[in-house]
């Protein structure tokens, strides 16, 4: 801990989201003055909606090989996990270019080695954080499995599995035995899957983020709900954020307001190509079956997910802008493959909900010092890994502000990169 008065800073974090908690708090224990605004409560944006998962492996990016060949059968599928809304397809044709440039093999290669250590120890680093507060209750260590339907469907993901194992991950191969032995509500159709006994999740993301920023201001920090509309910038860098109750005052600032962040990097001289990915999910309140733990259905891309109350069923992306309504009959697809994986389950009162995840073409986040302004950080873009991603994210941040070096090489999430 930074215990120095003379290297106290005043940092405002701007989004209140698991990264902008997480970045919060370890500057906070560092010995700063720190302030985190947002529109929202902690927890109420994108970390309320995500499946809970700390997720160590998932440094697989979104575009691979052959994902070109996939693309359509997920469009024209109703119950599949990816959407575009056709009106917002030209806005996204330099992204989309730069999202198959990712998915060259070598590409591939550098994005696992890059986002592998900011993922890496997520349940350590998770447990770390919220020791004290509220949010260790809602964490859970038992591992949890994909599962397949059959050995034909898992080999459509046997490069991201290989990538996994050739970069450490703990993964051990099971049969429809163990898979129903694990989680007797399943449906008998699962006859491949993996378990992975290192990893844990939430059984409340709203929660755990909620916890942390109560122990955040009951250790000092301050928390102001404004929505921030603008930066006035100086000489020397950001001065003051714009707000609709008027100026914030500012020294050194974290953009941290996940999908959001694009336009207030774009307005500190760094755009990047940030889309806002509306992702959905719908939680089942009295299923009238058990679960255990997480289980992700691979072939069809989502995850099940006990929770207080009930199962969550999260998944399904579309991209459609940052204005467009949301589809809530793509939340209702959740249910529908609810049925399938679980046929006992009871889906009366199912609560739906939506929201956007800050994803880049590239599948890594914008993490590290502005390079334009001294007094600017960023940590946003982290796509489907925030959850996972967030408190190493925060001690990172801490470093720098502190001006230490961070344990992991950052170079790969700079934002200049695009």
């Amino acid at each position: 801990m930074n215990k120095n008065p003379g290297d106290r800073r005043h940092v405002t974090v701007i989004g209140a989201g698991i990264v902008g908690m997480s970045c919060a708090l370890h500057l906070l224990r560092d010995g700063h003055r720190v302030r985190v605004i947002d529109r929202l409560a902690p927890g109420e944006g994108c970390s309320y909606g995500n499946a809970g998962l700390f997720a160590d492996y998932s440094f697989v990016p979104l575009s691979l090989p052959g994902v070109l060949a996939s693309a359509p059968k997920w469009l024209l599928d109703p119950l599949g996990p990816l959407a575009i809304r056709w009106r917002h397809a030209p806005k996204m044709l330099s992204w989309l270019l730069r999202f198959v440039r990712a998915g060259r093999p070598q590409r591939v290669a550098e994005i696992c080695d890059a986002l592998s250590p900011l993922l890496s120890s997520a349940l350590e680093e998770h447990l770390t954080l919220a020791r004290g507060t509220d949010a260790e209750g809602l964490i859970r260590t038992q591992g949890y499995m994909y599962v397949y339907e059959d050995a034909v469907s898992a080999a459509k993901e046997a490069l991201a599995w290989r990538l996994r194992i050739e970069r450490g991950a703990d993964v051990r191969e099971i049969g429809g035995g163990e898979i129903r032995e694990r989680e007797p509500a399943l449906a008998p159709i699962y006859e491949k899957g993996y378990f992975l006994p290192n990893l844990g999740f939430t059984v409340d993301p709203h929660g755990l983020v909620k916890g942390l920023g109560k122990h955040f201001a009951k250790s000092g920090g301050v928390m102001v709900l404004r929505d921030v509309l603008d930066v006035d910038i100086g000489p020397d860098g950001p001065r003051s954020l714009v707000t609709g109750e008027g100026p914030v005052e500012v020294d050194q600032i974290v953009i941290a307001a996940g999908a959001w962040s694009g336009r207030l990097a774009a307005r500190l001289g760094s755009p990047v190509p940030l889309q806002g990915e509306r992702g959905y999910h719908v939680i089942v309140p009295d299923p009238g079956i058990e679960l255990n733990s997480a289980v992700f259905a691979g072939g069809r891309k989502f995850v099940a997910t006990p929770v207080e109350p009930g199962i969550k069923f999260a998944g399904t992306s579309e991209f459609g802008g940052l204005e467009a309504p949301p589809n809530m009959a793509r939340a209702r697809v959740l249910l529908r493959h609810a049925k399938t994986m679980f046929p006992g389950i009871n889906i009366e009162n199912a609560r739906e909900w939506s929201g956007f995840r800050p994803t880049l073409p590239d599948s890594l986040p914008v993490i590290g010092r502005s390079p334009v302004f001294e007094n600017v950080f960023f940590a946003f873009g982290h796509q489907h890994v925030g959850l996972t991603g967030g408190p190493r994210t925060g001690r990172i941040i801490a470093d720098l502000v502190a001006g230490r070096t961070p344990n992991i090489d950052i170079r790969p999430f700079r934002a200049d990169r695009f």
